[in-house]
């Protein structure tokens, strides 16, 4: 019997705010340990939360971007736990009430479209971290009360390489819009896998497998790789799985059973007495809903329809939006669009991984680069001699124009000055000469590129090879 993975993903990311999610505790990395807490962090007799205004309007904000429903009323729980990293012993977060609900995600898998449902975006706080030692462990709180965005996916992913891409796609969602750095290395984004699985083409649900530990995207894949073939190797032993949370060691590429997985009553979910509910009205969500930048996705599309760009150019732009508004305010209404894109992608992007400049300090215009694609598409100067006056262009921001006019490299098309340069390369060059008339058509390159370099560039490339060609043949 055949089985297939059923997989759904808890992604929980770190919302980008400058303080705390219900005290004006900075929301900082890399500081001292216990240095940014106060009373609320640590949840001390008395204190009273209040919600974070911004946090609220990110958490709304990722709601329209994943195409969710934005309920009128939405509420804060709390879930009950013990465990050293929480002060409180509890955790703030929304259980039946969230604040986003019922959207999807469109992204791209395999050079073809696939969609996720979500099924709610919900905020929660974060706790403590814990620092195991040799003989002790400490725990240090500046983590305590960050606001978090737990987006739970439908079980729709069906492999490990669409919980890679959904992932990567979700990523890039998240930092477009504003709502997060998204930044592994510093913890803000973590994400549980659930996964199960069933005999292929059935529709009912296995024993759901949750796996925690997830430090990396390729961690996930890597996990699901491994997980996948476990259970289905399990199933076909006649071995009854059940519901249970696994850890993901990745140096020794396995899972590890760590205990059962809880279910909703063990927590003892119950509204937070000290929070009011969250009632957005509709002006508010108006205000939010005018915010939501043109998604990824859309935009790739858009790049490849308008420009007429091939899938991979359009990907780069989309990758790196402030690349692709460059390449759009130099490519708009411009007759060689894919000519534009190929000066952006490859000279542009490779000049500024050498240098300390950034395309926010850039000393040129997107209209300047306009103008040195355009010397070329005119023929005034050959496409290597843009390359150098592309460098002069990035180091000093001289109009293109007034460079070739300066160091004299305009384009030599007088077929007497490049006939003459001709004679000379064939009469130093009398073996690939005598190829070429033998019928190795290849010769010709060489020929030609002696003319180029005789000229320093100058000459028109297509004269330089239609004047050879005829002194060859005659």
């Amino acid at each position: 019997m055949e089985y297939e993975a059923v997989i759904g993903l808890e992604t929980h990311v770190q919302l980008r705010t400058r303080s705390k999610m219900w005290c004006g505790c900075a929301n900082g990395f890399g500081a001292a340990p216990n240095t940014h807490v106060c009373p609320v962090c640590l949840g001390l007799p008395g204190v009273l939360p209040v919600a974070n205004a911004e946090a609220l309007r990110l958490t709304v904000l990722t709601g329209y971007l994943l195409n969710c429903e934005i309920p009128r009323f939405a509420k804060f729980d709390r879930k009950n736990y013990f465990y050293p990293d929480s002060a409180k012993n509890y955790q703030v977060t929304q259980y039946d009430r969230p604040s986003t609900q019922g959207g999807h995600l469109e992204f791209e898998c395999n050079g073809s479209l696939a969609r996720v449902r979500i099924t709610r975006a919900h905020l929660e706080e974060d706790v403590g971290k814990l620092t195991h030692f040799d003989r002790h462990s400490g725990v240090d709180f500046n983590r305590a009360g960050v606001p978090l965005l737990e987006i739970v996916s439908e079980p729709d992913l069906t492999s490990a390489d669409m919980a890679h891409a959904y992932l990567n796609a979700l990523i890039e969602l998240l930092v477009r819009g504003g709502i997060s750095d998204c930044d592994m290395e510093k913890g803000m984004v973590r994400c549980d896998v659930n996964v199960s699985v069933r005999p292929k083409g059935s529709t009912g649900l296995g024993a759901k497998i949750e796996i925690k530990n997830m430090n990396s995207f390729s961690g996930v894949r890597r996990a699901l790789d491994y997980e996948i073939p476990r259970q289905i190797e399990a199933v076909r032993r006649g071995e009854k799985l059940r519901q249970e949370t696994r850890r993901w060691d990745d140096v020794a590429g396995i899972t590890e059973a760590m205990r059962s997985k809880e279910d909703a009553h063990d927590y003892r979910y119950f509204p937070d007495p000290d929070l009011l509910p969250f009632t957005p009205e509709d002006a508010w969500l108006e205000s939010v809903k005018a915010a939501v930048p043109e998604l990824p996705l859309a935009r790739k599309q858009r790049l490849m329809a308008a420009f007429s760009l091939p899938a991979g150019d359009a990907e780069v732009l989309k990758a790196n939006p402030d690349l692709g508004d460059f390449f759009e305010q130099a490519a708009t209404s411009f007759r060689n669009p894919k000519a534009i894109a190929n000066w952006v992608i490859n000279n542009l992007s490779a000049q500024l991984a050498t240098s300390d400049l950034t395309l926010a300090t850039l000393r040129f215009t997107p209209a300047q680069l306009r103008e040195l694609v355009e010397l070329v598409e005119s023929g005034r100067i050959s496409s290597r001699i843009a390359q150098d006056v592309f460098v002069t262009l990035f180091n000093t921001g001289e109009a293109p124009g007034s460079i070739v006019e300066r160091q004299g490299l305009a384009q030599v098309s007088d077929t007497g000055a490049i006939g003459r340069i001709c004679d000379e390369v064939i009469a130093a060059h009398p073996g690939p000469a005598a190829d070429y008339r033998a019928g190795k058509i290849a010769a010709l390159n060489f020929l030609k590129g002696q003319v180029m370099k005789l000229s320093k560039g100058k000459a028109n490339p297509g004269l330089a090879g239609e004047l050879l060609e005829s002194k060859l043949k005659g």
